[in-house]
């Protein structure tokens, strides 16, 4: 039994041997596979640097407003007798828009013209009796009084009736009519949009940093994407006393022609602000910007040895600085030379001294006035 034991003690330790044996082998070859591990090359797309000569200019959103732009209202309530515009016509300063029902009014003023005329005579008579001394001064300023009261009173309800008349305020286009014939309108209510198209005021914000540069009468030109091929020229009107606490921007406003009253109160646009002499910069596509807090970077292809001497292709990674853009292009004015391999797509999957392979197949767009189809 002893013996049995024993025999079956040895075996076991034999087969635990044989295994951690095999095991130490196994551990062993992963550590030596570790050791000549080579990270595989990343697939990447590169540009070559090369200078340019940029003009200065900052390139903003905008919003168009109306010089002149208001709502037009009743002023005293009353019901629509006749409408004189159509919605979108263009009208004049002074031109009748709508007119509401006078006839109480009128009928009113009829009443109180009878107790003037009435009122006059009164006077007259007793101007001539207080000159004899028939009637005592009092009586005489009561006539007086009385006079001039119903005067006030006619020219009040005549006041009334011009304003139930309602004019255009200014020349301009009108909006959609919110009105209809025989309506009853209270005081204040919208009648149509009135609006001066042509000048028409550009509004943008500025960063505190260029402030300096942006002088009233300083040219600009002024852009909407869904007006392809236009382009409008203003100038700088003013600089808002204030800079945002929010966006630390100042807003400029600039009074632009509105050719053929293309632009519209409330569109966006693109503002081309010059501000200086034209400058030497290296275009490059947004996507190869590796845009971060502490500076922003790029990668530059380039040859990079191993720690066992071996030569491959990798990436430097280096900080850049960017001032302004155009179309899908950033402009980067130090911290690259013409002639450096600069990663455009991918730089999200790389770090300082990976290896890459490039692919240049398909590129992402580098282009200083892109015209995207409609989607």
């Amino acid at each position: 039994m002893a013996k049995r034991m024993v025999l079956m003690l040895v075996i076991m330790l034999a087969l635990v041997g044989g295994l951690g044996f095999v095991k130490f082998k196994q551990v062993e070859a992963a550590i030596e596979q570790g050791k000549n591990f080579k990270i595989p090359p990343t697939a990447v797309t590169t540009v070559v640097a090369k200078k340019e000569t940029w003009p200065s200019t900052l390139s903003v959103i905008g919003t168009a407003a109306a010089i002149q732009g208001v709502t037009v209202s009743a002023d005293l309530p009353g019901t629509i007798d006749k409408i004189h515009f159509e919605s979108g016509q263009w009208v004049k300063e002074g031109d009748i828009l709508v007119e509401l029902d006078t006839r109480q009014e009128r009928a009113q003023l009829a009443s109180l013209e009878a107790q003037r005329d009435l009122a006059k005579v009164n006077y007259g008579r007793a101007q001539e009796l207080v000159k004899q001394g028939v009637i005592a001064r009092q009586e005489f300023d009561n006539a007086t009084a009385q006079q001039k009261a119903t005067e006030a009173q006619v020219g009040d309800i005549k006041a009334a009736i011009a304003r139930k008349t309602i004019h255009a305020p200014f020349s301009g286009v009108l909006g959609i009519r919110q009105v209809s014939l025989g309506q009853y309108l209270a005081a204040g209510q919208a009648i149509v949009s009135l609006q001066t198209l042509s000048p028409i005021y550009v509004n943008f914000g500025v960063p505190q940093q260029d402030t300096g540069r942006v002088i009233p009468g300083h040219v600009l030109r002024v852009t909407n994407n869904d007006l392809p091929g236009m382009g409008f020229t203003g100038r700088i009107m003013a600089l808002d006393s204030v800079i945002s606490e929010q966006t630390r921007n100042i807003q400029v406003q600039a009074i632009v022609t509105n050719k053929e009253n293309k632009l519209r109160p409330g569109m966006f646009v693109q503002v081309e602000l010059p501000l200086g002499s034209p400058r030497e910069v290296v275009p490059l596509p947004a996507s190869a910007i590796n845009y971060a807090p502490y500076g922003d970077s790029v990668f530059v292809v380039t040859d990079i040895k191993d720690a066992k001497g071996n030569t491959f292709r990798g990436v430097r990674q280096q900080v850049v600085k960017i001032e302004g853009s155009r179309g899908d292009q950033v402009a980067v004015v130090s911290g690259l030379n013409p002639g450096d391999e600069i990663v455009s797509s991918g730089v999200f999957k790389l770090r300082n001294g990976a290896p890459v392979v490039v692919n240049n197949t398909v590129k992402p767009s580098n282009n200083a006035a892109p015209k995207p189809e409609d989607s």
